[in-house]
């Protein structure tokens, strides 16, 4: 079996054929995947590149702290709640508060579910579903979300209710559904009115009986072809998530936990204040994102996943009943060790989809989420760390600030970055498995494309790296003739190319 590490790199790349796949299609953002073929079409090499750069760790400095909920959450149009409730509790740190009140915390959990449930609802119906419903190697035409509506209506719009209710209790929570205000420091700015409440109660039983059987459908989809789903982009990975003090899934909050592949832990129960301590981040020239690895195993074997797939493998048990049931289901599957199947990612996100709604319905029977004690205030410090569950995977937002509350340094690993060597392997897998001695299809490179899309990554929350990047430049005259070109390597050496 071909060694997919030795993917990484090639020895001679110029003597190699070129095979980009670009853009990657239905992801958040923008990348591309570079594939480098010998003579007899034996792949060498296997890349995930992140062609974006957003460079939020530098611009925000400068900036007073009170602004980064808001500031930060416009890394993302798709998941910005997860930015603003990370960055929230690493503000709450700041102004001295540990722990919100009860009205201020299930608030916020509120918005945190809502946010995975519309999150989780437009991935699986909108994105992954024409692939898994029509096959990897369907026309293009037919194989995409106006496909899905023609032969599949109910279904889709199952998924653009689900996905509507979600954006509803964003809306509710957070004063708009996308880049609300609702978090403040030590707590929130309101909580819902008795009116909301029973808006969102008259659908909430509807909701859950949509997301059981888009749990169904997930389950079913994988069974059909049990072997190859089993097999396709299938790597051996840590796992890492937020766990809550009885290993319960906690979304919003929880101590750190790691497992090896065989089930065993690495690490459990970390303060997720002491990150630094357990996860060091890798750069590499190529790539606008960063390699995180778990240090004590170093980089090479310190890779982890994080997302659906890793908190349904690492916890324990899920407080709600049919989630809870369906997790029992999920763990015997991998028998002694850690469910490794890429493509499971779409079953765990629909476990996690009906978690959110049973738990949302746990939630709106609460009378403190009615209630009117909304804020804490402490002594000021000069650090604070926020960790959350964002639908993507284990996401950091790291604060210092000066006497005059102004951020001086920030850091943030966000889901996909946690991903990105998981990612290049599983694409180095598919390449293994499928391209090597075959000529290059559509249908093939889709496969490329599959395997990234299992990750539900957020290209564009994932660029923080700068000035790493390749750059070539070409000069054009009037006639469309390049007479010069220069490149710049990911060192920073400028060279004049041959023509």
């Amino acid at each position: 079996m071909t060694d997919i590490n030795a993917l990484e790199t090639a020895a001679d790349p110029e003597k190699l054929r070129r095979v980009a796949i670009e853009p990657l299609t239905r992801v958040e953002g923008h990348g591309k995947v570079s594939l480098l073929l010998d003579e007899e079409n034996r792949v060498k090499q296997a890349r995930l590149h992140i062609v974006e750069f957003r460079g939020f760790e530098k611009f925000i400095q400068g900036r007073p702290y009170w602004e980064l909920p808001v500031l930060v959450q416009r890394l993302c149009g798709i998941c910005p709640v997860s930015h603003h409730l990370a960055a929230a509790k690493a503000v709450d740190q700041l102004v001295g508060v540990d722990q919100p009140t009860p009205s201020a915390e299930k608030m916020r959990r509120l918005m945190h579910r809502g946010q995975i449930l519309q999150s989780h609802a437009l991935h699986f119906f909108h994105l992954s579903s024409p692939d898994l419903l029509f096959g990897y190697d369907d026309e293009v035409a037919h194989r995409n979300i106006v496909g899905v509506l023609a032969e599949h209506p109910d279904l889709a719009k199952q998924g653009v209710l689900l996905r509507k209710f979600g954006q509803e209790v964003i809306h509710f929570t957070a004063g708009k559904r996308v880049h609300g205000t609702g978090a403040i420091p030590g707590g929130v700015n309101k909580s819902l009115s008795l009116s909301e409440r029973d808006k969102l109660l008259a659908d909430i039983d509807q909701v859950i009986e949509w997301s059981q059987g888009a749990l169904d459908l997930a389950k079913r989809i994988f069974f059909e072809d049990l072997e190859n789903n089993r097999r396709f982009a299938r790597i051996e990975t840590n796992m890492l998530s937020l766990c809550g003090d009885n290993g319960a899934l906690d979304l919003y909050h929880g101590g750190l936990r790691a497992k090896a592949p065989d089930g065993s832990f690495i690490f459990d129960k970390v303060d997720y204040r002491n990150y630094g301590d357990y996860i060091r981040e890798q750069v590499k020239p190529w790539s606008y994102m960063k390699f995180p690895y778990i240090k004590s195993l170093g980089s090479n074997e310190g890779a982890y996943r994080v997302g659906p797939l890793a908190r349904i493998n690492n916890c324990d048990v899920i407080p709600t009943p049919l989630a809870e049931a369906a997790r029992v289901e999920f763990r015997a599957f991998s028998g002694n060790g850690l469910v490794q199947s890429t493509l499971a990612y779409h079953w765990a996100r629909m476990i996690e989809l009906l978690f959110c709604a049973e738990a949302i319905k746990v939630l709106l029977l609460d009378s403190d989420i009615t209630g009117n004690n909304l804020r804490t205030k402490g002594e000021m410090r000069d650090e604070g760390i926020g960790v959350i569950e964002a639908p993507r995977g284990t996401l950091f937002h790291h604060y210092r600030i000066n006497e005059d509350g102004l951020v001086t340094q920030a850091n943030l690993i966000v889901s996909t970055t946690n991903n990105n060597r998981a990612m290049n392997q599983s694409i180095r897998r598919v390449a293994a498995d499928h391209f090597d001695g075959r000529e290059l299809s559509e249908p093939l490179l889709n496969q490329i494309e599959v395997a990234i899309r299992a990750y539900d990554p957020c290209l564009s929350c994932a660029t923080h790296a700068l000035g790493k990047m390749p750059l070539e430049v070409e000069l054009v005259d009037a006639e469309g003739t390049i007479i010069g070109r220069l490149h710049k390597d990911g060192s920073r050496i400028v060279s004049r190319c041959s023509l």
